[in-house]
């Protein structure tokens, strides 16, 4: 996608072949009224939570498994569990509120191409950059749906006078298919195929079968793929901060809630900045360059997510909110606006810059 928001501002010259500056201050609203302003971004996250649920439901002839088929602790009761598959995190700038600033069209001024994100953060001088999104979410999985066993009954089972009877002729019908799996596999059956491709499908038939006649007895676990998402904006440095609770019993939910156990993020700086040695000397360069292109230079942060048990994502990116703002001087784009600049969008960092 192109960029929204891609505004050119003119240049012109004085009789005397002098060029005015560029001026760049601080935002704000309302005071700006020929000119553009723009945000440095902070480094947020959309945090995606893959799960598994799963649904255990018994058979109608659960209180018969350990009788006919020898099966015990079969499920009695509905139940739900849910566990974490996987857990990640993808970056994305928004503007900082407080690194708002406006360029000021004045006259006789040389002024560079300013492009911007939909929501208002410098992304490109003089040049042309693409807004970055961020890709689509995962698709969620269903659960298969299980086999009809009820299709593969006979007419006897199924007009059975009680539900013990039902049970004791499914369970003779799921001991034939076995004799008749076991004879197929040793070759002793009368219709067993001489083409293996054709035996193997016979033998599948005969597993569909009795899979499908076994769960009135062992009941049916039905899993499913959830996808949860959520933002999460760090503001300072921490070792251990509840992102989100997980329960077993519920999957996500949200960090105040005690019926899921904590899962945490730690986010701290893996770099030092210098920082800047206000001498006179430097003190004196700075104010030359005030009124230049204001963007930040990122450090370096380590963030983790985790439980008591586990550790779940571990990355190590830059950030715009733990770094420090610069000055690109204005003499990089008042004499002949030829200087090209472009900057990552979720760390206000600069990216390219080219004459």
């Amino acid at each position: 996608m192109k960029l929204r928001n891609i505004l050119g501002l003119a240049f012109c010259f004085s009789a005397l072949g002098m060029q005015a500056q560029t001026e760049v201050t601080d935002f704000v609203p309302g005071s700006t009224l020929e000119g553009v302003s723009y945000f440095l971004p902070k480094t947020a996250f959309r945090v995606t939570v893959i799960t598994e649920k799963t649904v255990t439901k018994p058979g109608d002839f659960y209180k018969y498994a350990n009788r006919y088929l020898r099966l015990p602790n079969v499920p009695a009761e509905e139940s739900i569990s849910w566990a974490i598959k996987s857990i990640r995190l993808e970056p994305f700038g928004v503007p900082d509120k407080e690194k708002a600033y406006s360029i000021k069209i004045k006259s006789k001024t040389v002024a560079p191409l300013v492009g911007l994100s939909s929501d208002g953060i410098l992304l490109s001088i003089n040049t042309e950059a693409e807004e970055e999104f961020l890709p689509e979410l995962p698709d969620a999985v269903p659960a298969a749906q299980p086999e009809n066993p009820r299709s593969y009954m006979t007419q006897e089972m199924l007009t059975a006078g009680s539900t013990a009877k039902m049970a004791e002729l499914c369970a003779e019908e799921i001991y034939d298919l076995r004799d008749s799996r076991n004879a197929l596999i040793k070759g002793e059956a009368d219709n067993t195929p001489k083409d293996g491709a054709q035996l193997q499908l016979m033998l599948n038939q005969l597993d569909k079968q009795t899979a499908a006649l076994e769960s009135m007895f062992k009941g049916t676990q039905l899993t499913s793929t959830e996808v949860t998402s959520f933002n999460f904006l760090p503001t300072q440095e921490t070792d251990k901060e509840i992102l989100f609770r997980f329960s077993q019993k519920l999957g996500v939910v949200d960090d105040d809630d005690l019926a899921g156990a904590p899962i945490y993020v730690s986010v701290r700086r893996t770099e030092s900045l210098p920082k800047t040695v206000m001498d006179e000397d430097t003190a004196k360069k700075k104010a030359k360059m005030e009124k230049g292109i204001y963007y930040n230079v990122p450090a370096r942060t380590k963030v983790s997510i985790f439980n008591n048990q586990q550790d779940f994502f571990t990355t190590e990116l830059p950030m715009g909110q733990f770094g420090v703002v610069e000055i690109l001087s204005n003499t990089l784009f008042d004499k002949q606006a030829t200087t090209k600049v472009t900057f990552f969008q979720s760390t206000g960092g600069t990216k390219d810059i080219m004459k």
